[in-house]
């Protein structure tokens, strides 16, 4: 995909970013579908299970402060300690450590849009977020935002994805974020309270065999 059609609507001309775009490998029996597609000739899916994601975009023209809510503390923790703390606030999938080592090892790699929030009283850590930098197009992503599940509607959610927009006001021009439309922790609201907009729904049709 070229850079300018994907800059000219980076929500509708892929489901990925940019960078991904270029590096990711769809799997075979895989459909990407943009929504108005998918709803417009159902019986060519009929036979296929579906997984609706949506992606949205901040342009980073209004931002809201973070504010820490009462009882936590910005914390430093490694890719071992992120890796856990993922895997703790999902019942299905999370990342690997490795696959975070990754993460540092690609271009988009900024190691100041690595979040943690630890509980002050305990230590542990309640909320982590990661986020990309694409310098080439001045995109930046959000990846990774969770906070554990005893720690929520705390406002730790808002905080971390507002600390994050605040780290890369200056470094990129707009701002992407995807995630499941089914997912009950309802991460789009969360997304569209902090300004995110321009939703569009990806559907990931996988056939049956």
């Amino acid at each position: 995909m070229k850079q300018k059609t994907y800059l000219a609507d980076p929500c509708g001309a892929s489901s990925l970013s940019f960078w991904k775009t270029e590096t990711v490998m769809i799997p075979a029996g895989w459909r990407i579908v943009k929504d108005e597609a998918y709803r417009n000739d159902p019986a060519v899916y009929q036979n296929s299970t579906d997984e609706p994601y949506f992606k949205l975009i901040h342009r980073l023209k209004r931002l809201d402060a973070p504010v820490l809510p009462e009882g936590f503390i910005l914390t430093e923790i490694g890719v071992k300690d992120f890796a856990r703390h993922i895997a703790e606030c999902y019942e299905e999938g999370g990342i690997s450590e490795e696959d975070l080592e990754d993460y540092r090892r690609h271009p988009a790699y900024d190691p100041s849009l690595w979040v943690a929030v630890a509980d002050q009283r305990t230590g542990r850590t309640v909320a982590t977020g990661i986020a990309e930098l694409d310098a080439r197009i001045g995109e930046g992503i959000l990846e990774w935002i969770q906070v554990s599940p005893a720690c929520r509607e705390k406002g730790l959610g808002t905080f971390v994805v507002n600390e994050l927009l605040s780290r890369m006001k200056d470094k990129a021009g707009f701002v992407t974020v995807s995630g499941k439309v089914n997912n009950k922790t309802n991460p789009l609201a969360l997304y569209e309270r902090c300004g995110f907009a321009e939703k569009v729904i990806w559907h990931i049709v996988t056939e049956q065999k």
